[in-house]
């Protein structure tokens, strides 16, 4: 490490303490006429950095694209049905924006476009943003080498330095990182040392590696008998790298276990075929489970756990709300991220209706013992902690769909809007795995039609009168109001609208806009009415097994 150079940037005491890492001085080399990218170890250190820039930018930031900025905001506004994040509100007319998880998708797809575009010139941003996103800069400043409490991979360093200098966008790109004494050891190691290997997960990730695999292979019919899955095994990478993996146990003994391991879950039939006397040929085929778990891609992990949840919910399914279907339909897997607030729990517990307060009676969750958590008394009943968790989870959601507001449950339940987002959408992907599960179970037959409503209503997450117009392309929830408001309240009034009325009545709405909006529900409409010609069809055909249509038929002939 040797000495560059001095940065020329006159630092008063106060910035001295506010911005002991120059930061200030470093981005003002580069913006507003090019891009800066900060990386910071978190979410909330992304927001404070970009306070902290802005009340030390020269009030000439303020003019660069002015015009373009107020246009953001709006924008902004819009998509939040008239809420604005105060920090957004403070930093773009600087030109500077935070970007991370807790942002809405379409939050951060408008920031996308207007750093793009060069509206904005500074993001303070987390390491997510470093994968996938294709935003470069001139200058890309990592704040520490670490994310949230980790050190640096060499792998995430490259991926965020890489930001820099876009060939094609940009002539000349630099990375700065910023340390400390205590950190130079390794950061040397960072900057010189070859990147990490890549290794299978295959086997590491055991329900979604190694085991999917082989329901989705015997399922398919790709490979049934235990030779052929074998030998399929040596095929993929982590058959090419097991002398580097296994230590332990070789190849064909985690192919065996693996196999022992599904048939003893029950998602999978064993048949042993006797050959000759000396050869035995071990063939495998799925059960009704394993058909379930394998149509509604479910991971194995729950496949057993969401059967039994199902099963135990047709005893006593509460059907005077939603809250007993979301529950049933909220996934496993983020049950364990979740840490709920105690009070807003016992606040929302203490609101339920009688029939809200009997799903949570039916799942073993009672007022009293939210009630002592809440109050941080000692719990002398054992209650299943992921049950607890994944109702309260429910409760946001359900929360969410009768308010269809973001921010407001956002505000309600302390969470930032990008989780709540996730949480939706994880939903109702899950609910629609949960809906093919049933499908393939007879069993089940009584949620097939509640699933797919809410579904539904999770995909659109809008007040239920405007589910029918969302279904058309390129009709969003602001588009949905505005068409409803103007009275076109189906998909009938859509399909039968003229585009040009549409452009005369609907604010912001483009012809080419209009007519797509129309010749899609006109699509829309003339499949509906093609599957329904179908069924009348299939109502009135005579069944092939009615009494005497075989003697009837050869008579005539």
């Amino acid at each position: 490490m040797t000495f560059s150079r001095l940065l020329n940037y006159k630092y008063s005491d106060t910035l001295k303490k506010m911005d002991p890492d120059h930061l200030v001085a470093l981005v003002t080399e580069v913006i507003p006429n090019y891009s800066c990218l900060v990386f910071c170890p978190s979410k909330k250190n992304c927001e404070n950095v970009a306070e902290m820039i802005c009340k030390f930018l020269s009030k000439e930031y303020l003019k660069h694209k002015e015009k373009e900025k107020c246009e953001v905001i709006k924008n902004l506004k819009n998509i939040g049905n008239g809420n604005l994040c105060p920090v957004l509100k403070r930093t773009i007319p600087f030109g500077v924006a935070y970007h991370h998880s807790g942002l809405t998708s379409d939050e951060r797809k408008l920031l996308e476009e207007a750093y793009s575009t060069r509206v904005l010139c500074l993001f303070t941003c987390t390491s997510t943003l470093a994968a996938g996103v294709n935003l470069p800069a001139r200058r890309v400043i990592l704040r520490a080498p670490y994310v949230a409490k980790e050190f640096l991979k060499r792998n995430q360093y490259k991926q965020m330095i890489g930001r820099a200098g876009r060939a094609g966008i940009d002539t000349i790109g630099e990375s700065i990182l910023i340390l400390q004494e205590k950190d130079k050891q390794q950061v040397l190691e960072l900057i010189t040392k070859p990147l990490e290997n890549c290794y299978s997960h295959l086997v590491q990730e055991f329900t979604k590696g190694i085991q999917t695999l082989f329901l989705s292979l015997i399922g398919l019919k790709i490979a049934t008998n235990l030779d052929d899955i074998y030998h399929f095994m040596n095929g993929t990478f982590f058959g090419v790298q097991q002398k580097v993996l296994l230590k332990e146990k070789s190849l064909w003994e985690i192919t065996v276990e693996s196999l022992r391991y599904l048939t003893e879950k029950g998602l999978l039939q064993k048949d042993t075929i006797y050959k000759s006397e000396e050869e035995v040929q071990y063939n495998f085929h799925i059960t009704k489970l394993g058909r379930a778990s394998f149509k509604g891609t479910i991971d194995l992990a729950y496949c057993d756990i969401l059967y039994r949840d199902l099963k135990k919910g047709l005893e006593g399914l509460v059907l005077e709300s939603l809250l007993h279907l979301i529950y049933l339909t909220t996934p496993y897997d983020l049950v364990s991220q979740c840490n709920p607030d105690w009070m807003i729990y016992f606040r929302q517990f203490s609101q339920l209706s009688p029939a809200e307060q009997n799903v949570a009676a039916i799942l073993g969750v009672s007022e009293s013992f939210i009630g002592k958590k809440a109050s941080g008394q000692a719990i002398g009943k054992k209650v299943d902690k992921d049950v607890v968790n994944r109702l309260y989870l429910s409760f946001v959601l359900y929360t969410l769909l009768k308010e269809t507001n973001i921010w407001t449950v956002s505000e309600k339940f302390n969470m930032p809007r990008g989780y709540i987002q996730n949480l939706l959408t994880g939903t109702a992907s899950f609910s629609s795995c949960v809906l093919h599960f049933c499908e393939e179970l007879e069993e089940f037959w009584v949620y097939r039609a509640l699933l797919v409503e809410l579904t539904k209503k999770l995909t659109y997450c809008v007040k239920a009168e405007l589910i029918p117009l969302m279904e058309v392309t390129g009709v969003l929830e602001g588009r949905a109001k505005q068409l409803y408001s103007a009275g076109y309240k189906s998909l009938m009034h859509l399909a039968n609208a003229n585009p040009e009325v549409l452009v005369r009545t609907i604010d912001h709405l483009s012809r080419r806009q209009a007519k797509q909006i129309v010749s899609s529900a006109k699509m829309l409409l003339h499949e509906r009415a093609e599957a329904l010609q179908e069924e009348v069809e299939e109502l009135l055909r005579l069944p092939s097994d009615f009494p005497g249509a075989v003697a009837s038929s050869t008579d005539k002939a």
